[in-house]
């Protein structure tokens, strides 16, 4: 059940050393980065064609940030010297030879620009020294300086950082002076591009979500509880440490480098049911899970929680890369909160997984029943045409009850179990993606939100009468978001949820408010339609 994601880089520490000299050389601007056009000069030496380089670099950086890091530059070299020596490159080449025996690749005329290397070093200034650790790229700073400069596109050197800076520059100024931050989502820290991928693990009481967890790590984490009754009480985001902890929410909220912040919104209520579970794996160094409170009976838990649970949940779901919903036989009911819950996961359908568990309690007959019934739950809740995606399995260590579901229905929860396991494994590889697939929708709901204030603020009357009209608009809502889409001819389906807008908006003198800037408005149609495809494009596969 071991989920490897990015390229193998063991080697000994003898050629570790080799490599990090080549490492420092290829990376031409000390920043702990090889860009593609570094790798172009460096690579070169190696005589291979530039198809075998197209796919080298294509495999060291299956995550496609654009760079390659130490370990992603020694697999590269690794598979340069296989491919010299006859080897086929593949996805899996790495991982059927001793790596550790491997030797290092033949780099004509290396040996000379090592030399004039250290005989030249590189003249950096004491504060701008960065370490070798990608994420802590000089683009840190950005974010904490009080006046934001226009940051060069020279010192850009991979996609995120790129979006950081398209981010300070030319989103934010619009989220700012339209107050997108108190009506969405709060505004973007720097931990908030450099967090690892997310899944959260959504479904009512003891459908095995935290069994799910440690099924995947192969261990219990801190603060893990597991019995047939509501065992997790709390939001538990279980990541990579250099030790086994937990870190009560309050903490975690107000660490500049973790990526929940935003959380702080819910209140101490919230903060209050929230941890951060650290330890050291080898699989948190690539994805980092949310475990969450069962969702039972509607009623019930409303008068239990003291904080907006369906609003918690609808934060994660827009930080997540992947929601799984889980189900078990005996609880495919879908209660007034679940709805909600589901509900609130709007606008990420994509992401949404649905995986129906401990599926080998029940026979293959009774389980044909299961899964028709709870298409048909799902079929009520999720208004999509589309059949939605459902893992069968039973995800724990026990063994299959193969008495139960005979030997047909082991091979398929074997299938099934596969198909899930490569949808996890594929999560680091697509985060990039996903990360400018949710940055761009961010500024088109921010371009969106803009227009609607702006909107409000030009219905208001210069002198007389402005409350009036500020309830009118407030009740008339939906009327005035029908307006703004025929006056920009925009889709309705990017608009945001009428009764959550409606209910932010009371809290404000929308005569406050700024009239529509036509010249932020043009810097981010200008972002869509320029800058990030040519951020894309300088930071492609170099060979292509």
């Amino acid at each position: 059940m071991e989920i490897a994601s990015g390229p193998i880089s063991l080697c000994s520490k003898e050629h570790q050393k080799i490599y990090q000299d080549w490492f420092n050389c290829a990376d031409l601007d000390g920043d702990g980065r090889v860009t593609g056009n570094d790798a172009i000069k460096f690579f070169a030496m190696s005589n291979l064609s530039r198809p075998e380089l197209k796919q080298v670099w294509a495999i060291a950086d299956s995550k496609r940030q654009g760079f390659l890091g130490l370990k992603e530059f020694i697999a590269a070299m690794q598979m340069v010297s296989l491919a010299q020596a006859g080897h086929e490159i593949s996805e899996g080449l790495l991982k059927s030879v001793d790596l550790q025996n491997l030797e290092p690749p033949v780099m004509e005329g290396l040996d000379t620009l090592i030399a004039n290397n250290k005989k030249s070093p590189r003249k950096v200034e004491p504060e701008t020294v960065v370490p070798t650790q990608p994420h802590s790229s000089p683009s840190s700073q950005w974010f904490s300086s009080k006046s934001v400069k226009k940051i060069p596109l020279s010192s850009v050197t991979s996609i995120v950082d790129g979006l950081k800076r398209l981010y300070l520059e030319k989103l934010k100024p619009l989220e700012v002076t339209y107050r997108f931050n108190d009506f969405a989502s709060p505004l973007l820290t720097n931990s908030d591009f450099d967090a690892k991928p997310m899944v959260m693990l959504l479904g009512q009481y003891s459908t095995g979500k935290t069994t799910f967890i440690k099924h995947l790590l192969r261990s219990s984490y801190p603060g893990a509880h597991i019995g047939p009754e509501p065992t997790t009480d709390r939001f538990v985001v279980v990541m990579s440490g250099t030790d086994e902890r937990s870190i009560p929410g309050n903490t975690v909220a107000v660490q500049a480098d973790m990526p929940f912040s935003g959380l702080t919104t819910f209140g101490t209520a919230f903060l209050s049911k929230f941890q951060c579970s650290q330890m050291p794996h080898p699989l948190l160094e690539h994805i980092t899970f949310v475990d969450t409170p069962g969702v039972l009976s509607g009623e019930k838990q409303r008068t239990q929680r003291s904080y907006d649970f369906t609003g918690v949940t609808s934060w994660f779901a827009a930080k997540c890369d992947l929601i799984l919903l889980l189900f078990d036989p005996h609880k495919l009911d879908i209660s007034d909160e679940f709805k909600r819950v589901i509900g609130s996961l709007r606008g990420h359908d994509d992401k949404i997984r649905v995986v129906l568990n401990k599926a080998d309690q029940v026979d293959t007959q009774q389980l044909m029943r299961v899964y028709g019934a709870l298409m048909w739950s799902l079929g009520k809740v999720l208004n999509t045409p589309e059949v939605m995606r459902v893992y069968i399995g039973s995800f724990n260590d026990k063994p299959v009850n193969e008495a139960a579901i005979g030997p047909i229905g082991k091979e398929l929860f074997e299938k099934e179990q596969d198909d899930l396991l490569s949808d996890l494994k594929d999560i680091p590889k697509k985060a990039c993606d996903r990360r400018i697939n949710e940055f761009v929708k961010r500024a088109r709901a921010a371009k969106i939100h803009a227009y609607i204030i702006s909107h409000l603020k030009k219905e208001m009357p210069a002198v007389m009468g402005k409350s009036k009209v500020q309830q009118r608009l407030i009740d008339n809502l939906e009327d005035e978001f029908a307006k703004v889409r025929r006056d920009h001819h925009l889709p309705p389906g990017d608009f945001p949820n009428v009764e959550h807008f409606r209910e932010v908006l009371g809290g404000y003198n929308i005569d406050k408010f700024e009239k529509l800037k036509p010249k932020l408005i043009q810097a981010v149609d200008d972002m869509l339609g320029y800058d990030i495809p040519d951020l894309l494009k300088n930071f492609r596969n170099p060979y292509e």
